[in-house]
């Protein structure tokens, strides 16, 4: 695909923003701790943290993880916005 079509997504806000994720909104809804959550993807709690805030993100295996976890689309996990 032509770099204009992803330009085109970015622009239309149909890509994934990790900044808006749902990760600790669940964890709250779930009453799971960050370490316990941390534990069952197989990462370290203040990795989890730096996802949740969105310093930096989790790999894809980790979201689909994070997503089987919760029973949730990948979509609902990180956020995503469509037009």
């Amino acid at each position: 695909m032509s770099s204009d079509f992803y330009t085109y997504l970015y622009n239309k806000s149909m890509i994934c923003d990790f900044k808006n994720n749902k990760i600790a909104e669940l964890r709250a809804e779930n009453q799971i701790s960050q370490r316990q959550l941390a534990k069952f993807i197989g990462t370290s709690q203040a990795n989890l943290s730096r996802w949740e805030k969105g310093i930096v993100e989790p790999s894809i295996i980790e979201c689909w993880k994070l997503a089987d976890f919760f029973n949730v689309s990948i979509d609902l996990l990180c956020g995503r916005k469509e037009d």
